[in-house]
């Protein structure tokens, strides 16, 4: 228990953790590469302000107002220099011709006027050679209201995509070497956490235990003393009326301590099964077997109030299964005393609670694959238990509650009808937390139906085999 609950501490930590380095990493990311990106912007902002500079504009003729640049003159100087920074230039005339590149190939991008830079693709999906990525700022050189033409800037985009990966998968490293470190300090700071709730709960394991022995000691000695007084009583020679009355007073101790010993037993029951330090004992059970068992048990008080209880066992329909698997066909791997006092539980509530000449039925199916009857899938075999009487019935709103500890339903609530039994609440009202905690422990669910006055009708559904 405490393991699986460090080991969820553990997992919350580094699943925190590991959510915001994401979130960092993704935002220094995304900072680190829009800063490439500006940065090689300005670079590509700077040489067009270099360029445009150094550019010569003459007349076209003497005499007239039409302007041209030397493209000679203008860039002659320039080439070697740019080529240095792996930067492009382009010259186009004012109606979009290249005149002026160096580039060894045009790159057939139509131009606009575009300061802000933009990443465009060089080349076709389907060509040999892999497109390439260029980041572009586009210029449109003018001298008052003429255009003179277009300067375009081209810079490769692996200057921002190569640093980018390298700086991705530095932070992927980083990152998981990060969620590692955590994960191990989880372990470890959930494992010191725990320390202290460990020792308590030990404490109050050795309580619960130290607590139930010195409570079945005295109740031990108790009911031993009373029936060695009822003997002595018997057999010595007292008034008849002295006699009587103390008979009397001893029996009443005596069931009152037998009750006590009872509420003993169902506390520490239900604590061990809490704590999971109960020692389980599963083995190959046969359930029908074990239900038989348990009614003949319970024919006796049938009996007395006239009460029709019967087993209904649902067999395979021909063909459904084969041979062997039939023989195991209501065979589950559980602890026979728990499933004993499971169904000796609800099997006696039924015959306690159902009038005379009332009916009690019990029927087993297996649950395979399919139900058929409800349409439902399961993972893997079940076998249901139905108990059904025609009792006095459980009120509606008491039914959320009926499983809880100590909850009795109000006797005030309850009808009386005949033989009917005055009241459902005798009893410490463990006896159905004691039913689920059974049920819960074989990995299985517990279900009830009523209607006052109708009767009731507990379900019971276990696995086959346990998972682990």
């Amino acid at each position: 228990m405490f393991q699986a609950t460090r080991r969820r501490l553990a997992l919350w930590y580094t699943a925190v953790t590991a959510v915001l380095l994401l979130l960092f990493a993704s935002g220094v990311y995304f900072y680190v590469r829009n800063t490439l990106i500006e940065r090689i912007d300005d670079t590509l902002n700077h040489v067009v302000e270099v360029v445009e500079r150094s550019l010569i504009i003459e007349p076209v003729n003497s005499g007239t107002d039409t302007l041209r640049i030397n493209l000679e003159a203008s860039f002659r100087d320039n080439t070697d220099t740019v080529e240095d920074d792996h930067i492009d230039l382009e010259w186009f005339s004012a109606n979009g011709e290249l005149l002026w590149s160096t580039l060894s190939t045009p790159l057939n991008i139509p131009i606009h006027a575009n300061r802000t830079g933009e990443t465009v693709r060089v080349g076709n999906e389907g060509e040999e050679k892999s497109p390439m990525l260029l980041r572009q700022v586009t210029h449109r050189v003018e001298f008052g209201r003429q255009v003179l033409g277009y300067l375009r800037v081209s810079h490769p985009w692996f200057e921002v995509s190569k640093p980018s990966r390298q700086f991705m998968l530095d932070l992927a490293i980083g990152t998981w070497l990060m969620v590692l470190s955590v994960g191990a300090s989880g372990w470890f700071l959930s494992g010191k956490a725990m320390e202290p709730v460990g020792d308590s709960y030990q404490r109050l394991k050795q309580f619960t235990a130290d607590a139930s022995h010195e409570l079945r000691s005295p109740i031990t000695l108790i009911q031993t003393n009373v029936q060695v007084a009822l003997a002595d009583l018997e057999s010595a020679e007292v008034e008849p009326t002295a006699s009587l009355h103390y008979r009397q007073q001893l029996k009443l101790v005596e069931r009152l301590t037998q009750r006590l010993g009872r509420l003993v037993n169902d506390l520490l029951f239900l604590a061990r099964q809490d704590s999971g330090i109960s020692k389980d004992n599963f083995s190959s059970c046969p359930l029908d077997a074990l239900l038989m068992e348990v009614l003949e048990e319970q024919q006796l008080l049938a009996k007395e109030k006239k009460i029709n209880l019967a087993l209904d066992l649902v067999d395979p329909a021909l063909g459904d299964t084969n041979p062997e698997l039939s023989e195991d066909w209501f065979t589950l791997v559980a602890n026979w005393d728990q499933l004993v006092r499971l169904f000796t539980n609800l099997i006696g509530n039924a015959v306690q609670y159902t009038p005379s000449e009332g009916k009690v039925n019990v029927e087993l199916a297996r649950l395979e694959g399919i139900n058929r009857v409800a349409g439902l899938r399961y993972s893997s075999a079940q076998l249901q238990v139905k108990v059904s009487d025609t009792g006095v019935g459980i009120p509606g709103d008491a039914l959320p509650k009926l499983f809880d500890r100590f909850y009795r339903v109000d006797p005030a609530r309850t009808h009386s009808n005949g033989n009917t039994a005055t009241e459902i609440s005798t009893g410490s009202g463990l006896g159905l937390a004691i039913a689920q905690a059974i049920v819960e422990h074989h990995q299985g669910q517990i279900q009830v139906e009523s209607r006052l006055g109708k009767g009731t009708t507990f379900t019971v559904t276990l696995p086959v085999t346990l998972e682990s």
